[in-house]
């Protein structure tokens, strides 16, 4: 499947998360080097590196070691939006969790949790598609905590906890983990893993509405379609600007040729998506510079040369408008963020 990224609408809960514990939203934008803009736009999609760049931000700005844990212990079904309301008038748990998998991607296409039935138990792993590096504790301690207590939610059952398995190394204590699972979790394992009892799949979801799940599915497959479908233009187009991008900046002129198409249908076609070239170009550009300035290889003035900058201070002053910082500021604060 294509990786859509994530629905701005993830962010949300972060944002919930942080103004309860009385921290300014902005300040944390600002912070974080994001453009705080962006939740204007609900149908907005941020790359999932962005996203996880966000969230372990945001344990470094709380000072938070289990913010991942805390925020998903925080989670409500409506945070997922129309996938969540898909899931709440589902007839049983097993098939509102055939109904996430169906439609995860609608919000987030980087995760995705896979079942898997093993004698008397599940196994519901936590995946990450489509990336070179492997995910933060943070997200996924946020995706585990979050779905385990969807299902206690959706079922208004007790669920015991059989094993929980994590990646990641272990933080400095575990007993948060105990508190929310009721287990001691296995780290440093080969897959994130919550082990269950199969019968928990026939147990019905006490909002169950056949009415109400015909339309919030319809909705969903309207939604899911026009990312499907959307997304044929827009990726092609992404795939030829990254190709084009060692040798030179294509132009809007240069697009149209190569789709062949006028640059009225193209302008035309791209609005339909909510988007233009001029974003689209952009958006490549930005994506490239933080991939750039992962690397401490390269100065400032190499990746302006990289991206076809006329000069360093015209990267400087891009970079600002995208992030609301310099890339040196970027810079450090991602190294900050990675150890």
């Amino acid at each position: 499947m294509n990786n859509h990224g994530v629905s701005v609408s993830f962010l949300f809960p972060v944002m919930k998360t942080l103004v309860h514990r009385g921290y300014d939203w902005n300040a944390f934008c600002e912070y974080a080097a994001m453009d705080a803009s962006l939740l204007l736009n609900t149908e907005a999609r941020i790359p999932a590196e962005d996203f996880e760049r966000i969230v372990k931000a945001a344990a470094l700005y709380t000072e938070d070691e289990w913010f991942g844990l805390h925020q998903g212990q925080g989670m409500s079904i409506s945070d997922l939006g129309v996938l969540g309301y898909v899931m709440l008038h589902s007839k049983t748990l097993g098939q509102a969790l055939a109904a996430y998998q169906q439609y995860n991607f609608i919000i987030c296409s980087g995760f995705n949790a896979d079942l898997e039935v093993e004698g008397e138990d599940i196994l519901i792993s936590i995946v990450l598609h489509n990336s070179p590096k492997a995910p933060s504790r943070h997200c996924i301690e946020d995706m585990t905590v979050s779905f385990y207590r969807t299902m206690l939610g959706l079922s208004c059952r007790s669920i015991p906890v059989k094993d929980v398995h994590f990646m990641h190394s272990p933080p400095s204590r575990i007993d948060e983990y105990i508190d929310t699972f009721g287990v001691v979790p296995q780290f440093n394992q080969e897959s994130n893993t919550l082990r269950l009892s199969k019968e928990i799949l026939d147990y019905p979801v006490l909002s169950a509405d056949p009415r109400l799940l015909g339309i919030f599915e319809a909705i969903a497959e309207e939604v899911r379609t026009k990312l499907t479908q959307g997304s044929l233009l827009t990726e092609a187009l992404n795939r030829w600007i990254i190709e084009c991008m060692p040798t030179h900046f294509p132009t809007l002129q240069d697009a149209a040729r190569y789709m062949r198409m006028s640059v009225r249908t193209l302008q035309a076609k791209l609005k339909k998506e909510n988007t233009s070239y001029n974003r689209m170009a952009n958006e490549v550009r930005k994506e490239l510079a933080l991939r750039y300035l992962d690397k401490q290889e390269y100065t400032i003035a190499e990746i302006a040369y990289l991206l076809h900058f006329s000069e360093p201070s015209a990267l400087q002053s891009a970079f600002r408008k995208w992030m609301g910082v310099t890339p040196g500021e970027y810079r450090q604060r991602a190294a900050i963020a990675s150890r």
